[in-house]
């Protein structure tokens, strides 16, 4: 889990503000070579976008292929919220034929980007800044975010209707992506966290205890370091999704908490690599 600990230890690593920019951009060309080499890039559009939630107005950003409808996916952002990085990786899923909403989940308190990089949430102490903001992220609170977004995403031209949405979400996103199965089964057909922080936790809204009132197939693909922190999570999300027969993919990888997300100091292009591809074809079979 992204928390105060992990910020002290990349500063006690000596990940200073300059290094960490090359970090991130020498990951991000990474990324782009991983995923557009090998494919001709289809014609797309993003956008800014914003609409009604019971908690207030929610924005985002919205890309889609051109010239046909696809099934929609709803991405829940990492702790470092909306910026280029998840942008860039939902431009890429929706050069792999889908409609694609980038939540801003802080929407509540500021809108829109709040740090340009995961270098500049850590040189800002980001970790303090966004408290107050994710205390108000509760499992009520993003069931309801996620019936808005998914009510959204159905009226636009770009999104079969047809077809079921998908989820992902990324640390503190990893359980929003089982909440969103939760509050809309009869549309949500696919659920993928990645590094997911408290995907396991006391109480009924506990992600874990809810993934019986969904219908969706899962991707959990864990960080090596959270699974050494806590196996016994790992295991409780086995027994959970086996008494259920689901058969959700459930995987430790070779990475630390954050190597799927391009400008995160974690990233790993080797196994961030390896999760898309399994996101992939989550998607393509259930989809």
């Amino acid at each position: 889990m992204c928390d105060s600990e992990m910020m002290k230890k990349w500063a006690e690593g000596a990940m200073t503000r300059r290094r960490f920019g090359q970090v991130a951009a020498a990951s991000g060309l990474a990324f782009g070579a991983a995923g557009c080499a090998t494919m001709a890039m289809p014609s797309q559009s993003g956008r800014d976008v914003s609409f009604a939630t019971p908690d207030g107005t929610l924005d985002g950003w919205f890309v889609a292929p051109s010239g046909a409808k696809r099934p929609g996916v709803v991405f829940w952002p990492d702790i470092a919220g909306l910026r280029p990085a998840n942008k860039a990786m939902a431009s890429r899923l929706a050069s792999e034929g889908h409609a694609v909403l980038v939540i801003n989940p802080y929407y509540r308190d500021v809108s829109g980007q709040q740090f340009e990089d995961f270098a500049e949430f850590a040189a800002s102490d980001g970790f303090q800044k966004v408290r107050p903001w994710r205390e108000k992220l509760t499992a009520d609170a993003i069931m309801r975010d996620a019936k808005a977004a998914i009510a959204w995403l159905d009226t636009q031209s770009e999104v079969d209707t047809e077809r079921g949405i998908g989820t992902q979400g990324y640390c503190m996103g990893g359980p929003f992506t089982f909440w969103t199965a939760a509050a809309v089964p009869a549309r949500v057909r696919a659920a993928a966290s990645f590094h997911g922080g408290g995907l396991v936790r006391d109480g009924a809204s506990s992600p874990h205890r809810m993934v019986d009132e969904s219908q969706a197939g899962y991707l959990v693909a864990i960080a090596q370091d959270d699974d050494a922190k806590d196996p016994a999570a790992t295991a409780t999300l086995r027994e959970t999704f086996a008494a259920i027969d689901n058969p959700a993919e459930i995987e430790v990888y070779a990475g630390d908490h954050g190597w799927t997300v391009p400008d995160s100091p974690a990233y790993a292009p080797q196994a961030a690599e390896r999760a898309w591809e399994r996101l992939r074809a989550l998607y393509a079979r259930e989809l």
